[in-house]
C-alpha cells in the first residue's frame, strides 16, 4: 500500500456513519451502486457504516448517526436539499454545502456565475415554451446540445443538428425537467478535472466510442469500449492551465472538500467549461476513482479520506 494511502487510514473517532444510496431522482441506479462500492470500501477498512436509503427510511434516521457520506446523485441528493437536513439535524456530511450543491446542480445558474467571473463557457440559452429551433439557433448556433437544466449523467440530453432533431430532443428533455437548456456544440476533446481537498487531479481525456454523437449515459455507465486517457496528452503548461482553471471555476460556485469540473478544448486550442458536479460518480465506470489512482490512492483510502472530510457549514 502507498504511503498516500497509509495516510489516510486512521479509522478512529468516525463513529457510526451512514452511507446515501438510492434516492428517488433520475439517478437512482447509479447513486445504487456509486453507494455500495464506497459502503464496501468502508466496511472493509473497519468502519462502521450502513446503507442507507432515502427513498425507504425517513431521513429524520440521520439524526442518530455521527456523520453521512452522501453517494447520493441528481435531485434531492446534490441539489442542497439532503444537506439542508443534514444541516437541521447537524450532522456532518461529505461534499459542498447548501447554496453550492444548489447551484452545481443549476447547470443555467453555474454558466451565469462563471460568466459573471469571467470564466469561459460555451454560449446558452434558456428554452422557453414559444421557443423553437429556429429561435434557439439564432442564439446559440444551428448544432447545439439540448439538456435538462437540472439533471447529470447526460440524462434526457440530445445532439441537435437540425430541424429534424428538435422535436425529439425537446420532448427528451421535458420528460425530466420543465426547465430546459441549449447551448453550442463544440467540436474538440472532452476532459474532466476531479479537484480533492483544493487540489486538481491528473486530468482525464475522454474517448467515448466513435459512433457516439458525444459522451452519454451509455458511455458513461453501460459501455466497455469508452476510452480514459491518463495520462490525458496534453503538455504541462497545458494541463497546469485547465487545472487552474477548474479549480477557479469550482471555488467561484463555492464548493468544497471534493467534485468534478467537466470541460472541453476546441479544435483552435481554447477551453470551455461545461458542467460542475458536487457529488460524482463512485462507480466502477466513474472517473474521481481513476483519477486518485493515479496520485496512488486506491478506491478505500479515496473513500476514507473524503469521509474524514465530513462536516456541517452552519454549527452554532
Amino acid at each position: 500500500m502507498s504511503q498516500a494511502n497509509l495516510a489516510v487510514m486512521d479509522t478512529q473517532g468516525l463513529g457510526q456513519v451512514a452511507v446515501l444510496l438510492g434516492g428517488h431522482s433520475a439517478e437512482r441506479d447509479v447513486s445504487l451502486r456509486s453507494g455500495t462500492a464506497v459502503l464496501g470500501a468502508l466496511q472493509g477498512l473497519g468502519v462502521q457504516a450502513v446503507g442507507f436509503d432515502p427513498a425507504e427510511r425517513p431521513v429524520t434516521e440521520l439524526a442518530q448517526f455521527d456523520r453521512v457520506f452522501i453517494a447520493l446523485h441528481g435531485r434531492g441528493g446534490e441539489d442542497g436539499t439532503i444537506q439542508g437536513v443534514l444541516e437541521y439535524l447537524r450532522v456532518p456530511y461529505t461534499g459542498s454545502g447548501i447554496l453550492a450543491s444548489a447551484l452545481g446542480m443549476d447547470k443555467a445558474r453555474t454558466k451565469q456565475l462563471w460568466q459573471g467571473q469571467g470564466l469561459p463557457t460555451a454560449r446558452f440559452h434558456l428554452v422557453t415554451a414559444q421557443d423553437d429551433y429556429a429561435a434557439v439557433a439564432r442564439v446559440v448556433g444551428e448544432t447545439f446540445i439540448l439538456k435538462p437544466v437540472h439533471e447529470g449523467s447526460s440524462i434526457g440530453m440530445s445532439k441537435v443538428n437540425g430541424p429534424a432533431d428538435w422535436q425529439a430532443a425537446i420532448e427528451s428533455a421535458r420528460q425530466y425537467d420543465s426547465a430546459v437548456m441549449a447551448e453550442s456544440w463544440i467540436t474538440g476533446l472532452e476532459y474532466t478535472i476531479v479537484i480533492l481537498e483544493g487540489e486538481a487531479l491528473p486530468v482525464i481525456r475522454l474517448e467515448p466510442p466513435a459512433e457516439l454523437a458525444f459522451y452519454d449515459f451509455d458511455a458513461k455507465y453501460q459501455r466497455n469500449d469508452t476510452q480514459y486517457h491518463i495520462p490525458c496528452g496534453l503538455d504541462e503548461a497545458e494541463q497546469s492551465k485547465i487545472q487552474a482553471l477548474a479549480l477557479r471555476a469550482f471555488e467561484a460556485v463555492g464548493a468544497e472538500t471534493w467534485g468534478r469540473i467537466d470541460a472541453m478544448r476546441d479544435q483552435a486550442g481554447n477551453w470551455w467549461l461545461l458542467e460542475i458536479n458536487t457529488a460524482p460518480g463512485m462507480t466502477d465506470h466513474s472517473l474521481v476513482p481513476m483519477a486518485a489512482k493515479a496520485i496512488g490512492l486506491d478506491f478505500p483510502a479515496l473513500c476514507l479520506r473524503i469521509l474524514q472530510t465530513a462536516r456541517c457549514q452552519h454549527t452554532a
